[in-house]
């Protein structure tokens, strides 16, 4: 316990005791330099409202190292720091702590000597103030901080281009609120408590406006003085422009451009994984191996534009027949593949018959206006326990093709047994 507190009060010096960071006791000193009319003022608040923040982080962890038993109650060196006053006006102080008690419990004694008398120094503050609030009041990125329970305690001015809300509007809400989804502001969580920090963390937020926008985090975990969790602090960004670019590029390395559908490599990597998502689950699996009949002869007749349009009403055709799970993809010239994931023998048949059906119900026509139909061939297979690898699978489909179109195309052959019904 501090037991001459009137020692305290008549020191020239400011003096500040607080426990877990709340000011418990300030002298007359204190109360001039922080520009309060009277010591009441600043009983009950955060010390950390005085202090500006560029030297936030480094305070609480000189305060947080002071009050550590290890220091054995030694007082940490003297350090300057910028603090605001209640007035709003900067002011450079000279800094010490030193662990104490108060009331039988763990406080922290602070003493600080203004040092911002020398004019050099105070327009080096106010050089430094502007050079900060243009950054930050400019910086594209979004400043935050949390508390333990996720609530945004503090936010940047950038949130207002990036999410479209004022400060004030998200300050006191959770973070949560602004995530389309829960399950990516678990995963952050989980990361940050797991690691202390992430750099380039992706995540997505909503917008004021309901429009849902890639972002990008680096931040780091806060503690107590205690070690206990108490927050998260650091940055997001907008990335949303360089997050479709990366997904369009995706699409153009795996899409076959003329028919809309998953190119050679892409299909078969899906199919890899289908492949061994049936053979660890059981689960039925149908290909289909189709090849589009006499294609040849449609660009020898009508040119390579006519066999072009008539590849891509072909893709639709199959593709009108497939739901949302299946796997359709051109394998090279007017071969396709079609993987129909948890699809029986049967079921796969029926398919195979209602896309031979959609393929003969074309009706095209070449510049003259002239119409002709296409046919096309079809070879199934299924998912065995005996097979090795999807090569197996692939190349029962790839004979199966093959026996459709010997025995005069224009249909679909299976070598899988017969179901018993």
């Amino acid at each position: 316990m501090l037991h001459d507190l009137r020692l305290l009060q008549m020191l020239p010096a400011a003096v500040l005791v607080t426990q877990e960071g709340v000011i418990r006791f300030a002298n007359a000193a204190s109360a001039q330099l922080l520009e309060a009319p009277d010591t009441a003022l600043l009983i009950g608040r955060h010390y950390r409202d005085f202090v500006h923040p560029i030297d936030r982080q480094r305070s609480s962890n000189r305060v947080q190292q002071v009050a550590e038993p290890v220091q054995g109650g030694q007082p940490n060196k003297p350090s300057e720091f910028r603090i605001r006053t209640l007035l709003g006006n900067l002011r450079m102080v000279l800094i010490s702590s030193v662990a104490a008690q108060w009331d039988a419990a763990p406080a922290v004694l602070m003493c600080g000597l203004d040092r911002t008398h020398q004019s050099e120094i105070e327009a080096q503050l106010r050089e430094s103030e502007q050079n900060f609030r243009r950054l930050f009041e400019n910086m594209q990125d979004v400043y935050y901080r949390t508390d333990a329970q996720g609530i945004v305690r503090h936010v940047g001015p950038g949130v207002r281009r990036v999410l479209g809300y004022e400060p004030h509007e998200i300050e006191g809400r959770t973070a949560e609120s602004y995530y389309p989804r829960s399950t990516d502001r678990d995963a952050f969580k989980a990361v940050i408590l797991e690691h202390g920090e992430v750099s380039d963390f992706p995540g997505q937020m909503v917008r004021r406006d309901g429009t849902v926008i890639d972002i990008s985090i680096s931040s780091h975990a806060l503690y107590d003085h205690a070690g206990n969790f108490a927050g998260v602090e650091g940055i997001y960004r907008d990335v949303t422009q360089r997050k479709n670019l990366e997904r369009e590029l995706q699409r153009l390395a795996t899409t076959d451009m003329l028919t809309g559908m998953a190119n050679r490599r892409a299909f078969l990597e899906c199919a890899e994984s289908v492949y061994a998502h049936s053979r660890h689950s059981g689960e039925p699996l149908t290909l289909l191996m189709l090849d589009l009949d006499h294609f040849k002869s449609i660009n020898d007749r009508f040119g390579h534009l006519e066999g072009d349009r008539t590849l891509a009403e072909f893709a639709q055709a199959v593709k009108s027949q497939l739901r949302a799970s299946d796997v359709a993809g051109r394998l090279g010239g007017e071969e396709f593949g079609v993987l129909l994931p948890a699809t029986s023998l049967d079921e796969g048949r029926q398919v195979a018959l209602r896309i031979l059906h959609s393929v003969r119900a074309l009706q095209l026509h070449d510049e003259a206006g002239n119409a002709y139909h296409v046919t096309a061939s079809l070879g199934l297979s299924t998912f065995r326990g005996t097979d090795r690898s999807l090569r197996d699978m692939l190349d029962r489909a790839d004979q199966a093709l093959y026996q459709a179109k010997h025995h005069g195309r224009n249909q679909i052959a299976s070598q899988e047994p017969c179901s018993d019904h």
